[in-house]
């Protein structure tokens, strides 16, 4: 069985005539159409495009799976729609505690998508950290959460996790002192790999949150240093203003970076990442408005996945 995504996918590929203006119409990220269409051709064990110039063409096989995606994704829009009814879509409320940089980033997506599919659904949207979040869907006070885990952390236990993305860590300094490539750019000017750690173990630090300070002291240790941490603070703005101003370096989510980019700053993946998910408590089925916000958040993710800010 195709899956709906890559069928949506592939139908606006063969509209646009190609996977960027297929990446474009559907707002999706370009590696992520090429990675459905992958998948998709693997799925059905033959070619399905042929490249040509800066567009694609249909294969026979390709042409023939256009016509019925699209005859297909309209009967199941159909079907969604007349099933909304009875399946309590067309009033209710989610409500979603999310962390900030997801709050600020995917989370509005996902309730502007999920607004257009369900406007008589309302989306009860709050700031709250992991802990807190976690906490507001154990005792029933909110319906899923939005949270993060560090690479070396257990899920939550006893919850329904749900994968959205993987958000890489950026080490951030100031532009004016080379930033990210300054001691790799001093030993020849090659980039080798990520940034290490221990390469900054001379400059001041700004932590995070509890848990990112925690994490950031778990890595430097890995790296065999303990860093100096000057300043803390879970405001990634205040962050990025203090390493342009020169006081120290710090890491970053891409999250945070996409929400806000201060200017004076060179950023680069360290290789590190954090793990983004939704949460839900308790025994399924979940109820309707809250399965269809979790899978609308889904496919916002996916158009985030694997893309961060680039240095400048």
């Amino acid at each position: 069985m195709f899956d709906e995504t890559r069928l949506r996918v592939f139908a606006a590929i063969a509209r646009e005539g190609s996977v960027t203006g297929a990446a474009a119409a559907l707002h999706y990220a370009q590696p992520s159409v090429s990675h459905h269409l992958a998948r998709l051709e693997a799925e059905a064990g033959v070619a399905l495009v042929r490249r040509s110039g800066r567009g694609i063409r249909l294969t026979d096989a390709g042409a023939a799976l256009a016509a019925r995606a699209e005859e297909i994704l309209g009967r199941i829009d159909q079907a969604r729609a007349e099933l909304a009814a009875h399946a309590g879509l067309t009033q209710g409320r989610v409500r979603l505690p999310a962390f900030p940089s997801a709050l600020a980033v995917l989370v509005p997506r996902a309730a502007a998508r999920f607004a257009e599919r369900h406007p008589g659904v309302e989306a009860a949207l709050v700031e709250a950290e992991p802990p807190e979040a976690l906490a507001a869907v154990r005792r029933g006070e909110a319906d899923a959460a939005v949270v993060f885990r560090h690479e070396d952390e257990p899920p939550p236990e006893g919850f329904h996790t749900v994968p959205l993305l993987e958000d890489p860590i950026h080490l951030v300094a100031p532009a004016a002192q080379g930033g990210a490539d300054g001691p790799r750019a001093r030993r020849g000017g090659r980039r080798p790999g990520p940034p290490r750690l221990r390469d900054f173990a001379d400059r001041r630090w700004i932590a995070g949150c509890e848990r990112c300070r925690a994490q950031l002291l778990r890595a430097c240790a890995a790296e065999g240093f303990e860093p100096e941490v000057a300043y803390a603070t879970d405001d990634y703005v205040a962050v990025q203003s203090l390493v342009a101003a020169g006081l120290g370096v710090s890491t970053l989510p891409g999250l945070a970076l996409r929400a806000h980019r201060a200017e004076g700053l060179r950023t680069e993946p360290t290789g590190r990442v954090r793990l983004v998910e939704a949460v839900t408590f308790g025994a399924p089925p979940l109820p309707a408005p809250v399965e269809a916000f979790l899978e609308v958040m889904s496919e916002v993710a996916a158009t985030l996945d694997g893309h961060t800010p680039g240095g400048r």
